[in-house]
Parts: structure tokens; sequence; C-alpha cells
């Protein structure tokens, strides 16, 4: 009796161990390791998502790079992200126009430049808010998209398939939890040398752009921000969900169709929903820094079926409104993406959202995220907001009065 009884508690407690460890990985979040090709048409994607010239080769490199020297990037849907999880997002504050005199005499210090600012400025939040990260949010498209995977792996956590602007965007008040009241402090900076701030109050995120680019501007031309710290239930409400899955169909859709030998534009235009603007050879292309921005002035004139036809570009770090023939073609905040004609790659310039004169250009617009849309997204994104006196019109309204002028459809 006492045997069967000792035998009996041993099996019941075997089980209970069993059953808790069962339980235990139900409750675990999936998590999907990218492979190297889905990083890699991540990557294209993105590039293309960040409506501005984009170094998509070296991004490609650095991936493989950071593979081969036995990095593994994770991913985590957004409706797998548990409530109760912080989670934080990472990007990095240019400077252009940058303090010279700065930069003159640090060199003349000899101080050591730090390798790791977005992942001091990250810690520096935690410490701050006395919580653990445990995934990090990426925070726009382009260069950013890498650096958000990289970040991600050092501390061994996913990124979430989700992005807070679903494109590149200027400033940093530019986002979706900010158009949804959501404050983005506190937040956490630190520089190239090594300076760590910590801001525990901010009075809009619009502050938090001329703080952050203020610091950008006097740390040599960059540093690093981490902001929007968010539980996993707050997350869900104020971002663009499977927006990096999004990346990889736009890149996949490229890939697949130079490897085919047929067009890669059309290819991206029929998965994005995008249409064909213009194609033409760069004649202009004048740029300033100025409080912590690249502008761009760009001009085209038009080839193949738009020869006899002019293009131009207002950029302020990203392509931000189009006029074909001197009449508004396409505005922000839908995407305007400067691409290859024969790669479909988005091109390389001079500096950020750069154009070099002779560049042959193809100019594509997709459709930005409902979120943008709204009155809010507009008031932050539309054109209104850089000081245009024009009402936001959607990508799609413009394309249905295109038949001025002789200039084609597609």
């Amino acid at each position: 009796m006492t045997k069967y009884v000792s035998g009996s508690i041993a099996s019941v407690a075997v089980l209970a161990l069993l059953a808790a460890a069962t339980t235990a990985r139900a409750q675990q979040p999936r998590l999907r390791t990218l492979s190297e090709q889905e990083m890699i048409d991540i990557m294209q994607g993105s590039s293309i998502q960040a409506s501005r010239s984009s170094d998509t080769t070296n991004l490609i490199t650095r991936v493989k790079d950071a593979i081969a020297q036995g990095r593994t990037f994770t991913m985590i849907a957004l409706e797998d992200v548990p409530d109760d999880w912080m989670v934080v997002v990472s990007t990095g504050i240019g400077g252009g126009g940058a303090w010279q005199h700065v930069r003159d005499r640090v060199e003349k210090q000899g101080l050591a430049v730090i390798q790791d600012a977005p992942i001091k400025a990250i810690e520096t939040l935690s410490r701050h808010l006395g919580q653990q990260f445990r995934a990090v949010v990426r925070s726009e498209a382009g260069g950013s998209t890498l650096n958000a995977f990289l970040i991600a792996s050092i501390l061994n956590v996913p990124v979430v398939d989700a992005c807070v602007t679903g494109r590149a965007v200027p400033e940093v008040q530019q986002s979706i939890p900010f158009i949804n009241g959501v404050t983005a402090a506190p937040a956490a900076m630190a520089t190239r040398w090594g300076d760590g701030l910590v801001l525990s109050q901010i009075v809009d995120a619009y502050r938090l752009e001329d703080l952050a680019r203020a610091v950008a501007v006097s740390s040599g031309g960059g540093a690093s921000l981490a902001y929007n710290p968010l539980s996993g239930r707050e997350l869900k409400r104020v971002v663009i969900p499977a927006d990096l899955s999004r990346a990889i169909t736009f890149g996949r859709a490229v890939r697949e169709a130079r490897e085919r030998g047929q067009d890669p534009i059309a290819a991206l235009l029929k998965v994005s929903g995008g249409f064909k603007l213009f194609r033409g050879v760069v004649t202009k292309a004048d740029m300033k820094g100025e409080r912590g921005f690249t502008y761009w002035d760009v001009e085209l004139n038009g080839a193949g079926e738009y020869a006899r036809h002019t293009y131009k570009l207002w950029v302020k770090n990203e392509n931000l409104l189009g006029w074909i023939d001197g009449v508004l073609d396409a505005m922000t905040p839908d995407l305007i993406i400067n691409l290859d004609p024969t790669t479909g790659d988005t091109l390389v310039g001079p500096s950020l959202g750069g154009y070099s004169v002779g560049q042959q250009v193809i100019l594509v617009s997709i459709p930005a995220h409902a979120m943008w849309r709204t009155p809010n997204g507009i008031k932050a994104l539309g054109p209104r907001h850089f000081g245009f006196d024009v009402d936001y019109v959607p990508i799609e309204q413009l394309q249905q009065r295109r038949t001025f002028q002789g200039v084609p459809k597609y």
C-alpha cells in the first residue's frame, strides 16, 4: 500500500512537471528566425519603403557579414507580443549642417568614437525606467531597419513585425504613436563620443524633435535615440502591423522579377498597388544642409514615353512632393520613390536623400498606410506641415487626373 501511494505521488508529480513545462512552452511567444534570403529581401524592400536614396548593396553586405559572424535575426508578429512586455523604438537622428567647430575641436582632443551608441541609449533608458526591454521596434524604413535587427540581435531580443512610420520621415514626431496621442517620453540619447542623456519629461514629440536634432547637430552630425517605451498592449494600437513582412514582399517581388528577366518595377507596382510617375534623367540636384536636415531641389528631363516632359522634386531627407510639367503630381504622406530603371533598386545618392546629375531615374508612388491619411496623420506629414499651401490629395486621385498634355498613365 505504501509503495503504491508513493508511486502514485511520484507519477502525479511527474505529470504536474510535464504539464507545467507544456504550459510554459505554450506561453512563450512565437519567434521567427529569418533566413539570409529573407533578410536580404527585407533590406531591398525597406530601401524601397524609405522613399529616398538608399544604398541597398551596402545593407545586404552588412547582413551577410553579420550572419557569417554568427548573428541570428528573429522577428515576432505584432499579435504575438505579450501585453506585459516592454518594447522600445531605436533610431538615429541626423544632423545636416553639423557644427564644424565641434568636429575640429573633438579631433584635436582625440576623443574616441564609440561603436555601440544605439545600445548605450537603450540601456540608459532601461536603467531610468527600471525595466527590461523585450523587443525592438523599427523606427523607419531604410538603414534603420538593419540597425533595429543588429541592435535586437546584440540584446538577444526579437524585432516586432511592425513600424511606427511605415516609411522614412524627416522628423521624429512624424510617427503613428504621436498622431494617436501617445507620448514619446521618457527618452534617452547617446552620442558618438559616449555622452548619455535622459529626457525624463518632454512637452510633446515636437519638442523631442527639437531637442534630439540639436544634440545631433552639436555632436558631429548624428546621435542615437531610444524612445516610445511601450507595453505590448499599447503597442498594438499605435503601430503599422506586418510592415516588415511587407518589406519582404517588396524585396522578393523585385528580386524574383530580375531573376526571371522581367521588369522589376512593374513587379513592385503590382504587389504594392503603386503608380509609375516618371522616367527621366536628373538635370539639377541642388543641396543644402540646414537645421539638422538635408534639402534637395531636383529636376529631371523626361525619357522614353515621358520625352518632352519635366519633373521636379522637393526633398527634405525624403522625397516629399513632385510636380510634372509644373503640375502637382504626388505628395506626402504617400511614398515617392526613386529607382534604377534597370534593377528596380533604390538609387544611391551623394548624401541623405540625394541625387546626382546624369542619373537615370524611374519615379514611382505607393499609397501611404491608412493611418497616415487620417486628419492627424495629414496634419503631421502632409504638404501643409512643410509650408506648401495645398491640401493633401491621395495618389490614386491624382493619377485619375493624369490625362493632361499627353502624359501617359501606367
